[in-house]
């Protein structure tokens, strides 16, 4: 089956995005700083002292302290803290977020986490997490367990944290949170716990940079990867190549490739999720969320190709993200055929935009960045 090709373009960088003049900074997630408020509450709780400084695990194994804005004792009943959100350099609407845990002690063993005011409530599949629940994602909430088993033995003694925002729906509103089927506030979020700029011109000259230091190092396979969880995948997946080969490009495979170019590389390998996939498979090689958005319907067609009846095509058109496309072909035991087409799809837009100056391969892996699932290329059967 043939499809049209998709017009390639590479959007502007929004208009918060523009070079800045001081050197880029990374910050803390939503995420990182509601472990350190819980960690912080929870110490105070058992000690009885209100917390100035906390000191948290990162999902990397480093250690890094926090500030506490504020932290309050109710006896023994009850403890809160705040730890204010710095998110560096990233235009982050929840920067200056007052990241609040509220902590009280349960009868059963074991940690019960739950959102309060200002942290979105899930109403929609394709996130991931249960509808109806709070919008605190996996990494985050692993890591307050482990943040809290530093305190009490959860075998032992049972815990419950209320993660709070003040201010976080009016946050929310310069998301899209809503659209997603958040309401409510914002998603408590991170992988690593640290907030890497992604967004700005900083990254994205620190993206066309790193390959230029592949390149001149005598490197000519680039493995661009979206995040950490991908780079993972990838390095699992080409083990034979040096660490300097893996660039984590975030929005910008578009720079990166036209970099490699440039420097004369002869492979480009591209490691992302379906989301990403979706919106360079569109054309699309800056894919910031304000300057692109997923075709569902072209995942719909993807969904057609690879055989999926009416009903399914219907439901991934419908689709409330990428994510949620991915789980329906799932389900449907389609995955893997129209995986494949979709990396099809992405390997022949980033061979068009490299004038086929070089030779493109594409993987997609799973959310847990733990296994690949679909690709093309020199993986294709």
């Amino acid at each position: 089956m043939t499809y049209a090709e998709p017009p390639l373009r590479e959007p502007d960088l929004p208009r918060t995005a523009k070079v800045r003049p001081t050197a880029l900074r990374t910050g803390w997630t939503t995420g990182a700083c509601a472990t350190a408020a819980a960690k912080a509450a929870l110490t105070a709780l058992v000690t009885g002292v209100p917390q100035r400084q906390v000191e948290i695990g990162l999902p990397a194994g480093r250690r890094v302290s926090f500030p506490v804005a504020r932290c309050e004792v109710d006896g023994r009943a009850r403890a809160e803290a705040v730890v204010v959100k710095d998110a560096g350099d990233d235009p982050d609407v929840t920067h200056g977020a007052e990241l609040t845990a509220t902590v009280t002690w349960r009868d059963e063993p074991g940690l019960r986490l739950d959102g309060g005011p200002g942290v979105g409530t899930v109403t929609r599949p394709g996130l991931g997490l249960p509808v109806g629940g709070p919008a605190i994602n996996d990494t985050p909430r692993r890591m307050i367990g482990q943040a809290v088993a530093e305190v009490v033995d959860l075998a032992e003694v049972g815990v419950r944290v209320v993660v709070s925002v003040p201010r976080g729906e009016i946050m929310a509103r310069k998301t899209t949170n809503r659209r997603l089927g958040i309401l409510g506030g914002i998603s408590i979020l991170g992988t690593t716990g640290v907030v890497r700029p992604f967004s700005t011109a900083s990254w994205r000259a620190s993206v066309v940079q790193a390959v230029h230091v592949m390149a001149a190092q005598g490197e000519r396979t680039v493995v661009l990867c979206t995040g950490g969880r991908t780079e993972r995948a990838a390095r699992t997946l080409l083990p034979e190549l040096p660490e300097v080969c893996f660039v984590e490009v975030g929005d910008f495979t578009g720079a990166a490739v036209t970099a490699a170019v440039a420097d004369g590389m002869t492979g480009v390998v591209f490691v992302g999720m379906a989301g990403k996939l979706a919106k360079l498979a569109a054309g699309v090689l800056m894919t910031h969320y304000t300057r692109s958005k997923v075709d569902l319907s072209l995942l719909g067609e993807v969904t057609a190709e690879a055989g999926g009846d009416a009903e399914l095509v219907a439901a991934v058109v419908a689709a409330n993200t990428g994510r949620h496309a991915y789980e329906l072909w799932e389900a449907a035991g389609l995955l893997g055929a129209a995986g494949d087409l979709l990396c099809r799809r992405v390997r022949q837009v980033l061979l068009r935009f490299a004038g086929n100056a070089v030779t493109a391969d594409v993987a997609m892996v799973d959310f847990a960045g733990d296994r690949v699932v679909a690709s093309s290329g020199r993986w294709a059967a």
